[in-house]
Formats: structure tokens, sequence, C-alpha cells
């Protein structure tokens, strides 16, 4: 029996030739052919239209960008749509608001189908090496059918009650990483403005009790500006929006959070939105050099 797998971007392709290279007989689609390449090589099939995936896997793991390309996928609002599901598990590994999600659910279920949420906290390199944390919420009997699917991709997995509780988790855990990349970023941007030895500020915080897997991942690449993406910019400013909006609909203040969401709209105003995380560096560096537009967000 055949797994589907949709969406090679930075997280899925990893996450897709893991599984290849576990023994899963994969069918993959991308809408960027080229990124099948290395599935192919890694034994898996690869089709020309996410259709395909759907007449011949059971399973289907989705890791796409947004909303609107998850709904393109499945056909949604189509009359497509009953016809891909109905029979099928869909497994939603991406980040989606919860209310989208929510219908979702309700959508592939009056359809015949069952939907289990399945977002992963880690980035491009945890990706690599199979140790994402995988966050599960949906009905009992699929996430327990899923589950062991997963086991490739992951270090752990996490039960989180009926959908949307996975994305919730996800975003809950996102907000603590935008704030402390952000956080680390400044005080990079504080010490070095100060004439301090950034290497040895490196090393002193690695010593110290704030150090942990994240800071050792990012320290290195603000010490010698790699911006190349493990999580991108983008990516961060869409989670910030998604966790945000989800504080709005709570009366949930977020000071933090808001903070993070100028200095990433900056960033990739600026152009840096393919660039990793870390780049929120350049806004702050724009916003100490009174560079154009510089000045705009949450200054007091």
């Amino acid at each position: 029996m055949y797994v589907g797998f949709v969406g090679l971007g930075a997280m899925g392709q990893p996450m897709a030739l893991n599984l290849a290279r576990a023994g899963t007989r994969l069918v993959v689609w991308n809408r960027t052919p080229a990124r099948c390449a290395p599935l192919r090589v890694a034994g898996a099939e690869a089709v020309a239209d996410p259709s395909e995936v759907f007449d011949r896997a059971e399973t289907v793991l989705c890791m796409l960008a947004d909303e609107t390309a998850l709904d393109t996928v499945l056909g949604r609002g189509t009359p497509h749509f009953p016809a891909r599901v109905a029979g099928h598990t869909i497994v939603h590994m991406g980040t989606t608001s919860p209310q989208h999600s929510r219908g979702l659910h309700g959508d592939i279920r009056a359809a015949g189908g069952r939907y289990v949420e399945a977002p992963v906290s880690g980035s491009r390199v945890p990706a690599e090496q199979g140790e994402l944390v995988v966050l599960l919420a949906g009905d009992d009997d699929a996430v327990e059918a899923v589950r062991p699917l997963l086991a490739p991709l992951c270090r752990d997995t996490f039960g989180c009650g009926p959908v949307p509780g996975a994305l919730m988790m996800k975003l809950s855990v996102n907000l603590f990483l935008i704030t402390l990349v952000t956080g680390l970023a400044e005080a990079f941007h504080f010490a070095d403005r100060h004439g301090l030895d950034q290497r040895l500020f490196l090393e002193v915080l690695a010593a110290g009790p704030m150090a942990s897997p994240v800071s050792k991942m990012k320290a290195p690449k603000l010490l010698t500006r790699d911006f190349a993406v493990q999580a991108g910019a983008a990516d961060v400013l869409k989670n910030n929006r998604l966790i945000a909006e989800a504080a709005r609909k709570a009366g949930l203040a977020s000071p933090l959070l808001d903070v993070c969401h100028a200095l990433y709209g900056e960033t990739v105003a600026q152009g840096y939105a393919d660039e990793d995380m870390v780049a929120v560096l350049r806004a702050l560096e724009a916003r100490t050099d009174g560079a154009a537009g510089g000045r705009s967000g949450c200054q007091r």
C-alpha cells in the first residue's frame, strides 16, 4: 500500500526522504517537479498531478505552505473534493489557522474521510535528522493509525486531543520560539554595537543557564551572518500572524509577540523573506542605523 506525500519544500522534502529511506512506499507530488528528483533516487514514485496521489494512496500526508495550497490540492470547494478524500486519511502537517483546520476536519468527515492534524515542532535540520516533534489531534482511531507511520520523522509524538488542539499547541510553542530567537538576535546586536567580542559573548551565553538547543543552533549563524534558511523569515511572519489572530480572538494580550510581528514584517519588507529567521538582526540594525522605514513599528 502506498502512502502519499504532497509538498516537498524546505521541510517536506527531508521529511519525505526519511520516510522513503525507512522503506515506506511513497507516491509524491510537488508543484515544482524538480523537488521530486531526490525522492525518485530514494525509491519514491513521483506523479504529475496531485489527483494521482489520492488515486494510489489511502493515507496522504500534506506539508503545504498555507490554507490556499492545502485546499487547492484537496480540491476543497470543487466537485473533486469528495472523491479525493472519501475513504482516505488526510494528515495535515503544515501550519494553518485553527479555524481553517476545524472547518476542514468537518468537511472531510462529511465526505467520508478521516482527518489528522500533525503539525511539527522543529526546523529544517531536525527534519533532515528525523528529530522533529509531531503534535497530533483528531479522532483517536485515526491518530493511532497514523502515529507509527510518522516514526521515521520524529523523536517524539504528542496527542493533543480533538482538532484543532495540535495546531493550538504548535502556535503556543512557536510564540516562545519567535520571542526567544528575536531576543537572542537583539542581545547579539546589543553586544556587537557596544564593541564586545562577539565570539566571547556567545561562549559566555553557551556556558550559562540561558543556553538551549535553539541558541546553540542560531548563535553561530548570527556570528558568521549565515542567513541560509532553516526556518524562513516569511514563514515566521506567517506564524506570528496566526498566533496574533488567535490571541485577538481570545482577548489575550501578547505584547512581546506584537513587537516581534513588527520586526519580522520589517525583515520581510527589506527583502529578506527567504532568509533564516535570524535575519531579524537586519531589522534591528536598520532601526539602530535609522535606515528608511527602520524606525517604524513598536518604538517608544
